[in-house]
């Protein structure tokens, strides 16, 4: 006995049948890297050293603490490039859209709404995001929302997205392209991407989109992408522990 094949109408209605599902987190992964201090050290050596700079590869980049710190100090940037680390991302649309603004040193690939259909996963804000915007541009905070606030950004954003993704899907059933009935859906879904960088290019990143103790200049990012470039953070932190600590010796300041 064969197996029947799936029939075209069976897999729209299927699409259909999904039912939305709702996150407050992120995803982030390093799938795939070429990043360590050594890399820092040889690309630096070779003004000195020429061919011998070679020899840091079998090293102990220890020994060349200082090196990192000076070259991260005196900002000079370059021998910071020379290694790559490559990032799969599940985050809001939004997110990926301030993500973009970043374009030296980085590569990105997401998800096309015009040749897959896009999945019903949606952003939700849990109960520790902050709600409530104070004060004017420029010069603002966000405080605790009350229960009550929290409630209606639920509440309003799942029936919000719901009524999307039912248009959504209704345009696909009666034959109209993904790339046209895409329109409808909010920057609140949940998109996927590869984002390749170097560490160079990860420090900027990280000095504008992360508040931290240690920053000499003060960022404030978006929460959303605060998430995503904390992950990516702990994730660069394990692969360079020096140019890391360098980083943050140095008032996390892209050289």
């Amino acid at each position: 006995m064969t197996d029947t094949p799936t029939e075209p109408a069976q897999d729209a209605q299927d699409a259909r049948d999904l039912k939305p599902a709702f996150r407050s987190d992120v995803t982030v992964e390093l799938v795939k890297h070429s990043a360590a201090d050594t890399d820092v050290l040889w690309a630096a050596r070779v003004s000195t050293a020429g061919e011998q700079s070679l020899e840091e590869i079998t090293k102990d980049p220890e020994r060349s603490k200082g090196l990192i710190n000076y070259l991260m100090r005196d900002r000079h940037g370059s021998p910071f490039e020379h290694n790559s680390m490559t990032f799969f991302i599940s985050a809001p649309i939004f997110v990926f859209r301030e993500f973009m603004r970043h374009r030296v040193g980085w590569s990105y690939n997401e998800e096309s709404g015009r040749y897959r259909e896009l999945q019903p996963v949606f952003y939700v804000p849990g109960e520790t995001r902050k709600l409530v915007q104070e004060g004017r541009p420029g010069k603002y905070v966000f405080v605790e929302g009350t229960a009550e606030q929290h409630a209606l950004t639920t509440r309003a954003m799942e029936d919000s997205y719901r009524q999307a993704y039912e248009a959504y899907q209704e345009m696909l059933a009666a034959g109209v392209a993904r790339e046209v009935a895409r329109a409808v859906l909010p920057v609140g879904l949940f998109s996927s991407m590869y984002a390749t960088c170097n560490a160079r290019s990860l420090m900027h990143f990280l000095g504008l989109r992360t508040q931290h103790e240690l920053a000499k200049v003060p960022s404030f990012p978006q929460r959303e992408i605060e998430m995503v470039a904390e992950k990516m953070e702990a994730e660069w932190a394990k692969l360079m522990p020096l140019t890391y600590e360098a980083f943050n010796k140095n008032g996390r300041v892209a050289p």
